[in-house]
């Protein structure tokens, strides 16, 4: 059960949260598709066979374990691995990585969030905290939010209880004081709550609960949640 009066900030999962990441990140591979196979085919080759492509990325985890957390990285590796296997130039690995960044941050919002992020910043200053890498500035949402922590800028993602508590720090106030939503159970609601934060389990998709401990609440849209919050009022 949500403590609503303890609620001093907010802190808020992006992918799909805000918006479905999958059909995102099909389309940025297709950019980046395109683009490898303009200015560096032998690469867009091997990112083009599903498995050559699991491969890539397998080495990439294997060889840098440290940057694991980071997608950014990642992605960046993978194509200079790719492009290093092909033969071709390594140095295209950045322009081509930007190829797929500028597609990944054309997101398609769900209907229910620009209202809830007017609703939620109205109110309390929010954080976003995500292990992804989309940045809410370069989607158009900065204007709702007083600042971000990523996996990959922070060094470490949820579930770590560390990355909560610096997000409560950024705005000046308590974990405990801070309400965490997200859509998912392990690393949102199972890291909050271990972070001592109430949390809220978006569950656009109807999807089982299968943890022992309990979100503080469920919701099915970012509206069912606002419409619970209504007692409190707007800051002056």
């Amino acid at each position: 059960m949500l403590d609503i009066l303890k609620i001093r900030a907010i802190s808020l999962d992006l992918d799909d949260t805000l918006w479905p990441i999958w059909p995102i990140i099909g389309r940025a591979e297709k950019a980046l598709a395109t683009w490898l196979t303009q200015e560096a085919p032998g690469a867009a080759a091997v990112f083009g066979d599903p498995q050559a492509r699991l491969k890539v990325r397998q080495h990439v985890e294997l060889t840098q374990p440290h940057i694991s957390h980071d997608m950014s990285a990642m992605r960046r590796e993978s194509i200079r691995h790719a492009l290093q296997q092909a033969g071709e130039n390594t140095s295209l690995a950045e322009p081509a990585f930007e190829v797929f960044f500028a597609e990944r941050m054309r997101v398609d919002l769900y209907d229910d969030v620009l209202p809830a992020l007017s609703f939620f910043a109205a109110r309390w200053p929010v954080v976003a905290l995500s292990n992804g890498n989309a940045d809410v500035v370069r989607v158009g949402l900065g204007d709702y939010f007083v600042g971000g922590l990523s996996a990959s800028g922070f060094g470490v993602g949820k579930p770590d209880a560390r990355i909560f508590h610096a997000a409560a720090h950024s705005v000046g106030v308590a974990a405990d004081e801070v309400l965490h939503i997200g859509d998912d159970a392990a690393l949102d609601v199972i890291g909050g709550l271990g972070a001592g934060m109430q949390t809220v389990w978006l569950n656009r998709e109807q999807h089982d609960w299968t943890h022992e401990a309990q979100p503080h609440l469920t919701v099915s849209t970012l509206t069912h949640l606002c419409d619970l919050l209504q007692a409190v009022p707007p800051r002056v």
